[in-house]
């Protein structure tokens, strides 16, 4: 399954996969705080790196919620990994803000990096519990106005675990691109 829409110079892809098999420069890690290997999106991505990437992330120390750090890929196909904290949903408007947060850091330090593709995850819709629905809107839409301003990331790829979590980001992304 895949969806794909241009938005100006970048193409903003769907798909049903997993995350730690994208082969884009960067993949976007849904980290805890500590960046310390969790369950999820976060253990996968760990084992999937090797030990090497705990060391580097001990290294770096903390994360705060919205905010955004990189590493080396090392095992993963992807050359980089960015760790951005997503928000615990508690229905507040900092949610949104913070969710939006971490799509635009992350976008931000793959473009410093002069990256050409990242691939991210739903954040934050796993054990942090955002609803899907209103998290693809707030993912999307972040997304898609941050490469309206800032040209030179040329796929951005979302990668969904379940059929149902593509179904309603395609949703979100055909409402967002007919608007």
């Amino acid at each position: 399954m895949s969806t794909q829409y241009k938005v100006d110079n970048t193409v903003i892809e769907l798909v049903l996969g997993d995350i730690i098999l994208q082969e884009t420069d960067a993949v976007v890690n849904t980290a805890n705080s500590q960046l310390t290997p969790g369950g999820g999106v976060s253990g996968a991505i760990h084992r999937g790196a090797g030990p090497q990437l705990r060391d580097e992330c001990r290294d770096i120390g903390g994360c705060s919620t919205g905010e955004a750090k990189i590493t080396r890929g090392y095992n993963l196909h992807a050359g980089y990994i960015i760790h951005t904290v997503g928000p615990v949903y508690a229905g507040r408007v900092s949610n949104t803000e913070n969710l939006k947060n971490s799509y635009q850091n992350s976008l931000y330090l793959a473009s410093k990096k002069n990256l050409k593709s990242i691939s991210f995850p739903s954040i934050s819709t796993g054990v942090f519990g955002y609803p899907v629905k209103e998290a693809s809107y707030i993912a999307l839409k972040s997304i898609i106005d941050w490469v309206k301003q800032h040209p030179g990331i040329e796929l951005v790829r979302m990668v969904l675990y379940s059929e149902e979590d593509y179904n309603i980001y395609k949703s979100a992304l055909d409402n967002l691109m007919s608007d």
